[in-house]
């Protein structure tokens, strides 16, 4: 019953976000027109994304047993210490679409220095270090077992540009923030507890600059990180939030001339307006 009601609630927020969410028609800003063009409605197929999607199938057919030690908010839909690779990948790998973002994120706004906080078994990282191959990606993660199954994807499709870090959030990512001068892209993920997600952003803001991107995952997967995410949107530091149902994206640039939120979606999904009826959406 309580998790009929969460994916309940779930829906709801799903449904709250397309009836408020805007199309590349209600555009104005030639920032976000740009975002629209190259990150919304981009429909290329990248290089990356077949090699990383058969290592999705292929862990998709792997039910070896594997022991959690989630120091997360933990998984809604199963609760036991013992799930199969399939399992974990099916309830905490980002899905193929959110991947692809990430990747075209990192594409086009080209960070040399990304951290990503939650690697599960590394589908979001290697979108990440497929669109910097000149970059260099740090990836923590909390349970040993799905951090070894991660490395050895990494292994296996030769990345060379991602360095995995094992431990605790709390403890490890200050250990990453003191060894960098600066910050250009900030993944969090994987700690959806109260409070957490928004303290990670707090922790990072002194090593970010006007160019850097903070991404948060699943904004809408509970009231909390609802929460969470209205607060960090409206930090006197964002200048530009752009809400894409899964994925949350801050930039810091004085250059985005007037603060603004918008959640956006494909103009397919919202078809019929086809310009006739855009209208600018702003808070």
């Amino acid at each position: 019953m309580m998790l009929f009601l969460f994916y309940l609630r779930f829906c709801f927020r799903c449904l709250r976000f397309y009836f408020q969410a805007a199309t590349k028609y209600d555009v104005h800003s030639p920032f976000v027109a740009d975002f629209v063009e190259y990150i919304v409605e981009d429909e290329r197929v990248f290089y990356a994304f077949p090699f990383i999607e058969r290592m999705r199938a292929r862990l998709n057919r792997n039910n070896y047993p594997i022991e959690i030690v989630d120091l997360g908010a933990g998984s809604k839909a199963n609760r036991s210490k013992v799930r199969s690779v399939r399992n974990i990948l099916r309830y905490s790998a980002v899905s193929e679409t959110t991947g692809q973002q990430l990747f075209r994120l990192v594409a086009h706004y080209k960070p040399k220095r990304i951290v990503e906080l939650g690697s599960s078994l590394g589908i979001s990282t290697m979108y990440l270090a497929a669109a910097a191959p000149n970059g260099q990606v740090t990836t923590l993660e909390g349970c040993p077992d799905i951090a070894e199954v991660a490395q050895m994807n990494f292994q296996r499709l030769e990345f060379s540009n991602i360095s995995l870090l094992l431990g605790d959030f709390q403890n490890t990512f200050p250990e990453v923030l003191n060894e960098i001068a600066q910050l250009d892209f900030l993944f969090i993920d994987g700690d959806h507890r109260a409070g957490r997600a928004e303290q990670y952003f707090e922790w990072a803001l002194p090593k970010i600059h006007a160019k850097s991107i903070i991404v948060m995952a699943d904004i809408h997967w509970s009231k909390e990180m609802e929460q969470c995410w209205e607060k960090v949107r409206r930090h006197p530091q964002v200048k530009l939030s752009i809400d894409l149902l899964q994925l949350g994206v801050l930039f810091f640039d004085d250059a985005i001339r007037e603060e603004q939120h918008l959640s956006l979606v494909r103009w397919k999904w919202k078809f019929w307006r086809l310009g006739l009826f855009g209208r600018k959406r702003n808070n």
